[in-house]
């Protein structure tokens, strides 16, 4: 594979993204503030394995992010793809049971980045629940769940009114 001097930062009318650079822009807009929290980590490691990223990419990526290495071309990722995986980040946000401000900026760059509609969105949200409520069973943190997809709704919902 040949490395590109610049990278390509995906953009929301690209039809088929490179799955490496989706990657790499999200661990930049993870590592934003300077810190990469556990849940960030857990969100990177969900993404990285929903992009079907090869054992090396993530850290390749991280280090590029890091130090301004280029980065090999990667693989694209099409549109029913990129829906796939953002269902998968979802589902592990909303099972932590309490989105940080962090975990939110993620979600609303890969909404950017795929083109991830308000309706789209809804349906993955509703999908996690689900996989939530069969997934645990204090009525408590079931509760929570539902909390959460409602305020991250209510959020992603009032910034796109917005803009």
């Amino acid at each position: 594979m040949e490395a590109r001097e610049s990278p390509h930062v995906p953009t929301p009318r690209s039809p088929d993204l490179d799955r490496l650079d989706l990657f790499r822009s999200t661990i930049e807009v993870m590592l934003a503030d300077g810190v990469l929290t556990r849940e960030e980590k857990r969100l990177a490691i969900r993404l990285a394995t929903a992009l079907e990223l090869e054992e090396e990419q993530p850290a390749q990526a991280y280090a590029a992010v890091e130090n301004g290495a280029a980065l090999p071309e990667g693989r694209p990722i099409d549109h029913d793809e990129q829906r796939q995986a953002y269902s998968k980040v979802v589902a592990v946000a909303l099972l932590n049971a309490s989105l940080s401000r962090d975990e939110f900026r993620v979600l609303e760059h890969l909404q950017d980045v795929m083109s991830i509609t308000p309706e789209e969105h809804e349906r993955f949200l509703h999908q996690a629940g689900e996989i939530a409520r069969l997934r645990l069973s204090d009525p408590k943190a079931i509760e929570r769940v539902r909390e959460t997809i409602t305020d991250l709704s209510t959020i992603v919902f009032s910034r796109r009114e917005r803009t």
